[in-house]
């Protein structure tokens, strides 16, 4: 099956089959504040996933019964072939030790009380050491740092830089450092728990209050609850939970597996106390410092805007002065604090969820209400200076996968979605491991239940992703045809977006049509004086779309003939006009 991209350096918005789309009055120019000179291209693998070729899949089953990546699995062929797709840069999720059923104590790690523990493997934001990683992650657990700092070495040796989560808003309630370097004090060891709120504190506390176990807590059956989970977990005072919950009894849709940090804030009265400096401040720079001189290159920072603007601001320079070109991604789901957080939190690049994730995933569902205003909005709410520094992504572990039954279904109807998140700036993408071989997330593995995701609280084998790891030799010899086809679509867009100048670095033009227009068509220029892109997006699931696009008079010397990138066809330009033609869920994109 031929699918046709055609990318144009212009935003157009396609006119009714037959129309010329004139040039608008007062024409959209964006010029990008500061684009990278090259494009991040990011990969986020889930590291215990990633590599395991155990096909068992077992409700709630344990490393034993479903296996579990390890480090050692990203073997220099994966990484290899991870950059042939086009990645810059790889997002190791998992990486850092957090809470978890299996039980480690025969290496001296501290177990966890299953009772606050989400699922057998434990969630990865539930940080029980910030100076160790996942002994689950280890072909050899007590050598176990060895082999993280292997992985670095090895990517880096591919032409691949390392991304990992910070996690600074919330701990694990098991929270305990065994393996600090000497004089860095543990979290919470010097507080006054009769308090709810210290300056010197690290915790907040409901004095006189237990905590309690959460209801439903007890999944996976009657012998897994009689074995694993007693409800007999026991904080006596209780405390904070991390999603704010200020009280001894969160519920199971909380975060209550985790506890919130005191970054100075007094949230029941409403104050600040930011100077002196407070102790998890001073804590967590000499965690993420400790981490940069592993050679690590960035950090994604876990939902970053629970945590004061000040603490970035005071932080970020203080990390980058002894390692100046590391990065710092915040998840970050307030546009109206973006701004805030790039500037006065010195924050490299934020996510671009609530904006233009959520209007594509309105257009890939071919949802009712869904128009392509949604792009229009973004670029223009951003084209105040900061398009070049917004993450652009269709999937990452929190949000349903594109070939779910919740999302798209089917992962080519999201095609048009990717090529504009790819190109829209000269911003990072990324992708998750598994989209680009339509990996649907099917299964119940047992926290997150039938959800529509990869489970991130489980051990489990991810079925269409298996096939092209294929036994450890990363050569997608299990895909179908149609898999091939999508990753080979996704190869050429992302190696494209990395090596064109146009997108890597140039402009960003629109073209409006007229108000009756198709609302599930778009296009935009993206253009240096050498190089213009076209890109034509066709979000429509049945409707095709013919046009003839008309170029604004500042195109000049445009040639008779240009390429259509992906398919490799040739289209005629005549009187700076280029007819298209987008067939259901497709674009183009057209370089000359």
């Amino acid at each position: 099956m031929m699918r046709i991209v055609i990318w144009l350096a212009f935003l157009v918005l396609l006119s009714p089959p037959g129309d010329v789309i004139a040039q608008t009055v007062n024409p959209h120019f964006t010029t990008e504040e500061k684009p990278e000179d090259n494009k991040l291209i990011i990969y986020q693998m889930m590291v215990r996933l990633f590599g395991n070729t155990n096909t068992t899949n077992k409700y709630y089953g344990s490393k034993e019964d479903n296996g579990v990546g390890k480090f050692n699995d990203i073997s220099n062929k994966a990484l290899s072939e991870l950059r042939k797709l086009g990645v810059t840069h790889v997002w190791y999720t998992g990486v850092i030790e957090h809470a978890t059923m299996t039980d480690y104590s025969s290496f001296g790690i501290r177990p966890d009380d299953p009772d606050i523990v989400k699922g057998r493997a434990g969630s990865p934001y539930a940080i029980k050491d910030y100076y160790d990683v996942d002994p689950d992650l280890a072909v050899d657990v007590k050598n176990r740092i060895a082999e993280f700092r292997s992985l670095v070495k090895r990517s880096h040796d591919n032409g691949l830089k390392v991304l990992i989560d910070f996690v600074p808003n919330h701990v694990a309630r098991t929270y305990g450092s065994d393996a600090r370097p000497p004089g860095i004090k543990d979290f919470g060891e010097h507080d006054d728990k009769t308090r709810v709120f210290d300056i010197r504190n690290d915790f907040y506390y409901i004095p006189g209050k237990h905590f309690i176990v959460p209801e439903g807590t007890n999944a996976g059956g009657d012998h897994f609850q009689s074995t694993l989970k007693d409800q007999k977990f026991d904080e006596n005072p209780a405390k904070a939970t991390g999603n704010n919950v200020f009280s001894e009894k969160p519920t199971l849709d909380d975060w209550s597996e985790t506890v919130k940090l005191n970054y100075g804030i007094d949230h029941q009265n409403g104050k600040t106390y930011f100077d002196p400096v407070p102790p998890v401040w001073q804590k967590m720079k000499d965690i993420l410092i400790y981490w940069a001189s592993m050679d690590v290159d960035g950090f994604r920072c876990d939902v970053a805007e629970m945590v004061p603007v000040e603490f970035w601001n005071w932080v970020i320079p203080k990390v980058k002065e002894a390692h100046p070109d590391i990065l710092f991604i915040a998840e970050a789901y307030n546009p109206g604090e973006y701004k805030k957080y790039l500037t006065t939190g010195k924050f490299d690049i934020l996510y671009d969820k609530v904006g233009l994730y959520d209007g594509l995933k309105r257009l890939t569902k071919d949802e009712a209400n869904a128009d392509v205003n949604d792009i229009r909005k973004v670029w223009k709410e951003e084209s105040r200076g900061f398009s070049s520094r917004m993450l652009r992504f269709l999937e990452n572990h929190d949000e349903e996968r594109i070939a779910s039954a919740g999302f798209a279904g089917n992962p080519w109807f999201a095609l048009p979605a990717m090529v504009v998140s790819a190109t829209l700036s000269s911003g990072p993408v990324m992708i998750y491991f598994g989209q680009e071989v339509g990996e649907p997330g099917k299964g119940k593995e047992g926290f997150g239940g039938e959800d529509n995701r990869t489970s991130i609280f489980d051990y489990w084998g991810v079925p269409e992703h298996q096939k092209w790891v294929n036994d450890g030799a990363f050569d997608g010899a299990g895909l179908s045809d149609d898999q091939k086809e999508l990753r080979t679509f996704y190869s050429k867009l992302l190696n494209f977006c990395l090596n064109s100048n146009a997108i890597r670095k140039g402009s960003f033009y629109e073209l409006a049509g007229q108000p009756d227009s198709n609302k599930k068509a778009y296009a935009y220029l993206r253009y240096t004086d050498r190089e213009r892109v076209l890109i034509v997006a066709n979000f429509d699931r049945s409707e095709t779309v013919r046009s003839s696009i008309l170029l604004p008079a500042f195109i000049k010397n445009v040639p008779v003939k240009a390429t259509e990138l992906l398919s490799g066809r040739q289209l005629e330009i005549t009187n700076n006009a280029v007819t298209v033609e987008v067939k259901p869920h497709n674009a183009l994109i057209i370089e000359f």
